[in-house]
């Protein structure tokens, strides 16, 4: 079932005064590239670095006074781990963050830094899902999905909410996906607050389950995770898979080095860090500009917590 409009200006309502309004910035030097206007939604300069606060403050709002004396766990390789600490800290919650052992030690040390508990396990999805659920069991902690939750999808609906405020004339609007909430949410709020915009996914085809999702019509998984956009490696799930069938016009498949090249060309041009999973819409759009042409493109930049003692470029 698809959210109602009303759902998601609650869930901007829930957030708003937990969130910074991120800036949406422009560059001549890609828009000659691409040869389009290129409109980015800077979420890297988000609470946490990255747009998982958003969907992690309108979940854990969701949960009952009852429900705070065993706290909140998830897993994560990341990002929403770290948005989640950080909205349990703000608002008095017992934190516990599932990663894999492969996550970033930048990320890791986030996590610790903004007050959760980590636990380690193997990196698969099983390990993932067995840990989180044992600390559900021993601790009585309510267990927030990182991407596939109503909640935390109407969440991160609210950057492209904001973005569609600034530019209501956008043409379309590509986001990474790698669970699915992010592109999930960005094509719930074009839905209802573009003007005859599309949505597209941008995925590395390394880890390209929701291209293939698309095309089978069921969630398909990923044979490994090989990709240097560490939080695009997880797959879709049935809460937001269904939205994006019915909203997503395409996902676009990117080679690692375009990866590469797009962080690259951020950081050198707008002088912004974002990390690998962000260039990933970047990539997309430089792949497949001769179907931009001419259009008012906006590009989520999801986030820009990186190991800056480990760039690849």
């Amino acid at each position: 079932m698809i959210p109602e409009k009303q759902d998601l200006l609650d869930a901007y309502k829930a957030v708003k005064p937990w969130i910074h309004r991120t800036p949406v910035l422009t560059s001549s030097q890609i828009d000659q590239m691409v040869g389009a206007s290129v409109f980015f939604k800077c979420e890297n300069f988000q609470k946490m670095g990255a747009f998982k606060m958003r969907g992690a403050l309108n979940a854990i709002q969701s949960l009952s006074e009852a429900q705070k004396k065993g706290g909140v766990v998830t897993h994560s390789s990341g990002n929403f781990g770290q948005a989640l600490a950080l909205a349990a800290q703000k608002l008095g919650w017992k934190a516990y963050v599932v990663m894999p052992k492969n996550a970033p030690t930048v990320k890791r040390e986030a996590v610790k830094g903004y007050g959760a508990e980590v636990i380690l396990c193997e990196s698969t999805l099983e390990a993932r899902e067995a840990t989180s659920q044992s600390i559900v069991n021993d601790k009585g902690a309510a267990f927030l999905h990182p991407s596939n939750q109503m909640e935390v999808i109407l969440g991160n609906a609210t950057a492209t909410l904001e973005l569609l405020v600034d530019h209501p004339d956008l043409d379309a609007i590509v986001a990474p996906v790698g669970g699915g909430g992010l592109l999930a949410g960005t094509a719930l709020a074009t839905h209802y607050f573009g003007n005859h915009c599309k949505v597209m996914g941008a995925e590395p085809i390394q880890v390209n389950d929701a291209f293939r999702s698309l095309q089978s019509g069921k969630i398909e998984a990923n044979d490994c995770t090989d990709t240097i956009a560490d939080g695009l490696r997880t797959h879709l799930g049935d809460q937001n898979f269904p939205i994006i069938q019915k909203l997503v016009d395409r996902i676009i498949c990117v080679e690692e080095a375009e990866i590469i090249s797009g962080m690259k060309l951020i950081w050198e041009r707008m002088k912004l860090v974002v990390e690998p999973s962000s260039a990933v819409a970047l990539a997309a759009v430089l792949r497949d500009k001769a179907n931009f042409q001419d259009r008012k493109v906006g590009i989520i930049i999801s986030g820009g917590n990186v190991d800056v003692s480990n760039l690849p470029f």
